[in-house]
């Protein structure tokens, strides 16, 4: 039986971010060694490492030993990695720059040719500039959501998900996503394969980002949604109004309604519920109150209902979340 390698290509552009870029080499690495060894020395993946120029420095300055980009270079799949510009001032000048805008056209062609389309963090954004996610389902590093939603409201956007496959594309979340995206392209040659990776990283693929999120983060991309949010955490004990919100906050509560829809991609309730998520959590593992009594200071009538949530919001209970810090 011939067994043919999974082509894939990473496309290094300057500035990417290192430690994202390392750990896919890592990662596909450790899978070819395994497959190796237990295939007679037949690698399952066939990596590349490719440049829109010759030369090529990684965010921390190191230089990259990128191939140039022939006719006869058909990926499988191509891998966008992050550039290393974490906050909107440095990205969207990043986004602009010449060479991003060859790798576009070039990502383009390779996906008109039938190539499926990989992208982590903030590779996300690089991806949607092709129009490429315009109408599908995506995700990206949780605190750049509200500027992805600004650029690209044609994408479907669930930052809390970790990986999010639509159609020939396949985001990862933020920062470390880049492993579960490896991760996951590992499972689909050989989940066998995937799962002694993972043993061996110490890494499992993750479905959510929600437990990493921080919601002030978000709220600080609108005046008025971060003005929302501080009334929100004065407001945990005695629940949630829309009115009573819009009230305080001089609007009115359908602009409330779409400035949280359009800046953070729910509705007020929801960021409120968030909120008690994360105060509670807090309380959880940083006090020595009991349940029923978290639950009265984020405004849950008993502790039951406030576990149901947790376990909901952070797939974890409290035990596991007092276990953390031990």
């Amino acid at each position: 039986m011939v067994i043919y390698a999974m082509r894939i290509t990473i496309l290094a552009l300057d500035g990417l971010f290192d430690t994202g870029l390392t750990v896919t080499l890592e990662a596909f690495g450790i899978a070819n060694r395994f497959a190796a060894a237990q295939m007679a020395g037949t690698p399952l993946f066939d990596l590349s490492l490719v440049g829109v120029r010759k030369k090529v420095r990684s965010g921390l300055g190191l230089s990259l030993p990128v191939q140039a980009i022939t006719r006869s270079l058909k990926p499988d799949w191509v891998i966008v990695p992050a550039l290393k510009a974490s906050t909107p001032d440095r990205l969207i000048p990043a986004l602009e720059r010449k060479d991003v805008g060859d790798a576009k056209a070039q990502l383009l062609a390779w996906h008109a040719k039938g190539a499926h389309v990989a992208a982590a963090c903030v590779g996300s954004f690089l991806l949607a500039e092709t129009g490429l996610l315009d109408h599908q389902d995506a995700t990206t590093t949780w605190w750049l959501a509200p500027l992805f939603r600004q650029r690209y409201p044609n994408v479907s956007l669930d930052e809390s998900r970790m990986l999010v496959p639509s159609g020939r594309m396949v985001t990862a979340g933020a920062a470390m996503g880049h492993l579960d995206l490896a991760l996951w392209l590992i499972r689909k040659a050989s989940p066998d394969l995937a799962a002694m990776v993972s043993r061996y990283l110490l890494a499992d693929i993750r479905s959510s980002q929600a437990a990493y999120i921080i919601p002030n983060h978000l709220a600080q991309a609108d005046p008025l949604v971060l003005r929302f949010e501080r009334w929100a955490r004065e407001h945990l004990k005695q629940g949630f109004s829309l009115q009573d919100a819009a009230h305080a906050l001089a609007t009115s509560a359908r602009t409330l309604q779409r400035r949280c829809q359009s800046v953070l991609g729910k509705s007020p309730l929801d960021y409120f519920q968030d909120l008690r998520v994360e105060r509670a959590r807090s309380l959880v593992q940083g006090s020595g109150l009991d349940l029923e009594t978290i639950a009265a200071e984020v405004g849950y009538a008993d502790g039951a209902t406030l576990r149901t949530l947790l376990r909901q919001r952070l797939g974890c209970g409290v035990r596991e979340l007092r276990a953390e810090l031990r």
